[in-house]
C-alpha cells in the first residue's frame, strides 16, 4: 500500500466516524426524549429464544402484568422471547409496555405487544436507555444479551457509577450455578467480594421479586 492509499484510507475512516456521531446523537436524543414519559419503569431481560409455551415465557408475563398492578411500567428489548413475554404483560394490564428494539441482521424482530418504540443501532446507547430510566432489573434466564446486562448493572453499581437499585436474578436452577462459581471461584480467589452478592437477590416467586422493588423503590 502507497503512502497515498494508505492516507485516503485514514481520511475516509475520519469522515465516517464523523458522520457516525449525528447517527449516536440522534439515538440518543430519541430515548431521551420518549422514556422520561414511562417512568417508574423496570427492565426485564431475557433469552430472545423462549417460545411462549416455556415456563420462563410465562412467568415472564405475570411478573410484567403484577409490575403493572403495583404502579410500575416495563421495558424490554422489544424483541422475542422473553422480551415478547415482559411487553405482552404490561400491555395486557394496561402499562407502559416499552419496547427498546435494536436492528440486528438475523434474530432481533420486534414483537407485537409494545406500545412505546424507541429503535437502536448501537448496542451502548440501548443500554444506556436500559439502565438510565430503569428503577429495578428483573433478569430472567438467557444468554450473552442477558450476562451482559446483568454483569453491566452489578458492575455500575459495585463501582458507584449509578445509584443502587433492585436487581432481581429470577429462577435459581438457572442461576444458581453461575452464582456458586462465582463464590467458589471469584470470591475464593478474592477478585470479587463477598458484599459484591448484596448488590442482588436471587428468587423464584413472581410475588416475592414485585415486592422485593415495592421496598426499594418510592412510586
Amino acid at each position: 500500500m502507497t503512502e497515498s492509499e494508505r492516507q485516503y484510507l485514514v481520511d475516509d475512516i475520519n469522515v465516517r466516524d464523523t458522520w457516525r456521531l449525528f447517527q449516536i446523537m440522534a439515538e440518543f436524543v430519541d430515548g431521551f426524549d420518549v422514556l422520561p414519559t414511562v417512568y417508574p419503569a423496570v427492565s426485564i431481560f431475557g433469552s430472545a429464544r423462549l417460545k411462549p409455551n416455556s415456563p420462563a415465557y410465562k412467568t415472564t408475563v405475570r411478573i410484567a402484568r403484577l409490575l403493572v398492578e403495583n404502579g410500575f411500567n416495563v421495558i424490554s428489548g422489544g424483541g422475542p422471547g422473553i422480551m415478547e413475554a415482559a411487553n405482552k404483560g404490561a400491555a395486557e394490564a394496561g402499562g407502559k409496555s416499552v419496547g427498546l428494539h435494536i436492528h440486528l441482521p438475523n434474530e432481533q424482530r420486534p414483537n407485537d405487544f409494545a406500545n412505546v418504540r424507541v429503535a437502536f443501532k448501537y448496542f451502548f446507547i440501548r443500554k444506556v436507555m436500559f439502565v438510565k430510566y430503569a428503577v429495578a432489573y428483573v433478569i430472567m434466564p438467557g444468554g450473552l444479551g442477558t450476562l451482559d446486562e446483568l454483569f453491566e448493572a452489578l458492575t455500575l453499581i459495585q463501582t458507584k457509577r449509578i445509584r443502587s437499585f433492585p436487581v432481581i436474578l429470577f429462577d435459581s436452577s438457572f442461576w444458581g450455578g453461575l452464582i456458586n462459581w462465582m463464590k467458589d471461584t471469584l470470591v475464593e480467589q478474592k477478585t470479587i467480594s463477598a458484599t459484591d452478592f448484596d448488590i442482588f437477590r436471587m428468587v423464584d416467586n413472581p410475588e416475592e421479586a414485585v415486592a422485593i422493588i415495592k421496598r426499594r423503590v418510592i412510586v
